[in-house]
């Protein structure tokens, strides 16, 4: 908020307190418990300790529930790591492979087609499949997976999550109808790429994208 209204935090703090103006409190992280039972994943988390310094170096996924109505949309999406973009997603009735098969090859159209060197995901049952792992290694991409039972190790996925279900407005139950619930995730997608100030880059991730791209591109005159 401070940096959205150009103010000091210490000043917007004054201001809640004063007309008693609270945050939203997030509610636990859903947890995949049938993951949790599972062995372990042949892949190791190769992008631990590392810092990406170009874009499509490497690629977090993830998905979540929505609750609507009694009922449940699920959202799969990918990250990049170094820009902070959600790059490609994909929603549906059910969390199966896929889901997250869909939301990777969205990803490479939405890049062009300029793939990571590393997918980092969990080690949930839809990224250990077959299906997904086989198409994830046909386009020559090294697959990276936390230690299960560490959230902490895909820890950009779980922060965009939080604050996306907050921006979305879950907690208000104001969509009349599937439709509507299906165009304000697009809208909150697009709003995160584009408008939302990211804390870390301090403006949207696709301005920090784009001022990346310009930073690199040949100079006129040179």
């Amino acid at each position: 908020m401070a940096l959205a209204l150009g103010l000091g935090k210490k000043r917007v703090r004054r201001v809640m307190k004063k007309y008693g103006i609270k945050p939203y409190k997030r509610k636990a992280r859903w947890r995949k418990r049938r993951d949790e039972r599972r062995l372990p994943a042949p892949f190791a988390n190769e992008i631990k300790n590392q810092c990406p310094l170009a874009p499509n170096y490497a690629w977090a996924g993830d998905f979540t529930y929505l609750p609507f109505k009694g009922k449940f949309l699920y959202l799969a999406t990918f990250m990049d790591l170094f820009t902070r973009e959600i790059v490609g997603w994909h929603i549906a009735k059910t969390h199966t492979k896929n889901l997250v098969m869909q939301a990777f090859l969205d990803g490479l159209v939405n890049r062009r087609f300029r793939k990571p060197t590393y997918l980092h995901t969990d080690q949930g049952v839809e990224y250990t499949s077959q299906g997904y792992t086989q198409l994830v290694q046909a386009f020559g991409i090294q697959i990276s997976m936390s230690k299960k039972s560490s959230p902490w190790e895909n820890g950009y996925q779980e922060s965009f999550y939080n604050n996306f279900k907050t921006d979305l407005g879950l907690e208000f139950d104001r969509f009349q109808d599937e439709g509507q619930f299906m165009e304000a995730i697009h809208q909150t997608l697009y709003s995160y790429n584009h408008r939302r100030i990211h804390t870390t880059l301090k403006m949207p991730p696709a301005t920090f994208h784009a001022r990346y791209l310009h930073s690199v591109s040949p100079k006129r005159g040179a």
